[in-house]
């Protein structure tokens, strides 16, 4: 679903459809679990971390003021969501680089066109996974943000409260790896041949606490 999409989504689940709140859900719980578990680790956490950023969301849908923005919104509460569950385990890395830290020769890039796109083919998207998460934690997050799921450098800066020129640095050191990596893959096939996990099917309990927290927010808004 291309980002029109998504905005007409967004106004139709303000609106109170029955079926764009299913359809809502289907869309960014999936978007979030791929997310999530390239960032946390374990699809065990990023199920947690996709079902919590729903009842997050749609217990604060209101606060939405720009539908068109509602990916970004959803992965600021996405990547919120993960931190949490980051600090629970020994993922997280022990601190955050700043450009300063970064090797010579680290310049920020441009709005250059990600040098590695022709390998988001269904085919190779299991390897581009494997990859991503090799990734140093700092440079994982900005790739997926920007190049997986296409959001604008302005939109990664927010959503990771940083400025442009870090995020444009860090997306400049993670494509550069991310070459190697693929690289090595074509070349020397370094890397298992591994299936990306998908989300469980939502459970009728989780569904029905997604629904009443929708529902209980359109109340709200309606008084």
């Amino acid at each position: 679903m291309d980002r029109e999409g998504e905005t007409a989504l967004a106004r139709a689940v303000l609106a109170g459809e029955p079926l764009a709140f299913e359809r809502f859900v289907e869309h960014f719980r999936s978007k979030v679990f791929h997310y999530s578990w390239l960032m946390c680790g374990r699809p065990e956490d990023a199920e947690e971390v996709a079902q919590e950023t729903l009842l997050n969301a749609f217990e604060h849908f209101d606060g939405l003021r720009e539908p068109e923005r509602v990916r970004s919104w959803i992965f600021r509460i996405a990547k919120n969501a993960c931190l949490m569950q980051r600090r629970k385990s020994v993922f997280a890395p022990a601190h955050e680089l700043s450009v300063e830290d970064l090797p010579p020769g680290a310049e920020p890039a441009g709005e250059d066109r990600p040098p590695d796109a022709e390998y988001l083919r269904a085919e190779l998207r299991a390897v581009l996974d494997r990859v991503i998460v090799e990734l140093p934690p700092i440079y994982r997050a900005v790739v997926l943000l920007r190049d997986i799921e296409e959001l604008s450098t302005e939109e990664t800066a927010q959503i990771l409260d940083l400025n442009t020129d870090v995020v444009k640095t860090r997306l400049h050191r993670g494509r550069q790896a991310l070459r190697q990596k693929l690289d090595c893959y074509l070349n020397n096939h370094c890397l298992e041949d591994q299936p990306s996990p998908n989300p469980t099917p939502l459970g009728a309990e989780e569904r029905e606490q997604l629904y009443s927290v929708w529902r209980k927010g359109l109340a709200v808004t309606a008084q």
